[in-house]
């Protein structure tokens, strides 16, 4: 939802009242995968029980899907704005008829800025004369009959728009002025990426998978083939490689889905589409010579059909090395510090800090950085180095101890993007 200088979003929203967690994150997990931008998804309800739940369901979401997803929730106190950035929430929605007093508002703003909290209002209000302290306004209840462009632009607010399309039609609303994005529940159970693409067929700028080089620039074989390597778009891990001809690359950037050509059965291939291990698309590259496609994709389940994760896991051969690759690294010694708190070594430091509990690893969180300080201070940064490691696995420690993750750190991170 939040304004996009290159394109239109469209942003499928979900009522998370009275519905069962489970639904609402496999509902927001399949918006992903069919293309959607974001998900809004919210529940206004002023029960404290409900509140806490539904931000329950919100911490689970945000492991399962990689989109950004925005929260409408009932605020009363500034606690509850950041409960719900502490979810993962990239964007917070306030709806005007139940918004909190205006100190909480502005201590919201004040703290997370004008471009993460939005308030939500009926465009039936008087909305262009009110001096609300935030970059985007969500409207609702729009009369395209009306003078609704002109209030807009009094108004001076990016605009999302959150509309049914029972009596509206999506293009118009995409047309308005300073709207940054659609947001509907239209299309559940349908592929957005189709939506889409007549979008932009309709002149509208939206965010679709369009190849920069076209399919008769790549060298092909004789038969019109061209290798793609498969990668897992976290970790690099190489899955497998298949080939694709022109069709099969047209019909991937459409659908947002692998799809290859299988030479032993002369056709089509979408994988995913007998053993339900789709392969969802994130990037798309060609090497130097054009004569390879290299994809990065979002894996489900596995990638060879042995019901290994990738294709690559018979080891040739190997010598020893020293990996230095901080994304192997970090999670190499983490999932080694989660290990020993699994299954107890004898003689373990980090046993000995987990049977000692919270206080004493927090002790040594501080003591070390504590020591980073110090070194910092040095003409020389090895002792830094040393120090920063030591702390990193304290820290890493303490993650194993409150059940975080690296995924939990790095996705905060990446809200912050700023």
């Amino acid at each position: 939802m939040a304004e996009n200088k290159t394109y239109k979003k469209l942003v499928p929203f979900i009522n998370a009242e009275s519905e069962f967690a489970n639904k609402v994150i496999r509902r927001a997990e399949q918006y992903g995968f069919a293309g959607a931008d974001e998900i809004f998804i919210y529940n206004y309800s002023k029960m404290e029980s409900d509140r806490e739940e539904f931000l329950q369901t919100m911490k689970r979401l945000e492991k399962e899907i990689d989109i950004p997803f925005v929260i409408g929730m009932y605020v009363n106190r500034f606690e509850d704005v950041k409960k719900a950035f502490y979810t993962g929430a990239s964007r917070v929605v306030i709806k005007y008829d139940i918004m909190p007093a205006k100190a909480v508002l502005d201590e919201a703003v004040g703290r997370f800025g004008t471009d993460r909290i939005l308030i939500e209002i009926d465009g039936n209000e008087a909305f262009e004369q009110i001096p609300f302290p935030v970059d985007t306004l969500l409207l609702k209840h729009v009369d395209l009959g009306g003078t609704i462009s002109k209030r807009i632009l009094a108004c001076g607010k990016n605009i999302v728009i959150r509309d049914s399309l029972l009596r509206n039609d999506l293009v118009d609303l995409m047309e308005l002025p300073r709207v940054t994005a659609v947001s509907t529940n239209h299309y559940e159970d349908k592929s957005i990426y189709k939506v889409k693409n007549n979008l932009k067929n309709a002149g509208i700028d939206v965010n679709t998978f369009a190849s920069s080089i076209d399919f008769s620039e790549f060298k092909t074989d004789e038969k019109g083939l061209i290798p793609c390597i498969t990668q897992d778009y976290r970790t690099g891990e190489v899955l497998m490689m298949a080939y694709m001809n022109e069709e099969s690359y047209n019909q991937t950037l459409a659908t947002g889905k692998m799809t290859y050509f299988s030479r032993s059965r002369n056709e089509l291939w979408c994988k995913g589409d007998t053993s339900g291990h789709y392969q969802y698309v994130k990037e798309l590259h060609i090497d130097c010579d054009n004569d390879t496609i290299l994809a990065k994709v979002h894996q489900v389940g596995a990638a060879c059909h042995t019901g290994e994760y990738s294709c690559f896991f018979t080891e040739l051969a190997k010598r020893d090395y020293i990996d230095t690759n901080p994304l192997t690294i970090l999670k190499e010694d983490f999932d080694v510090i989660v290990n020993r708190k699994e299954n107890p070594k004898e003689g373990s430091y980090t046993n000995y800090l987990f049977t000692k509990g919270i206080d004493k690893i927090l002790k040594k969180c501080g003591e070390e950085a504590s020591e980073i300080i110090i070194a910092a201070k040095n003409p020389e940064n090895d002792e830094l180095v040393y120090e920063m490691a030591d702390f990193l696995y304290h820290m890493m420690v303490l993650m194993a101890e409150r059940g975080l993750t690296w995924q939990d750190i790095t996705k905060e991170l990446a809200n912050r993007r700023r």
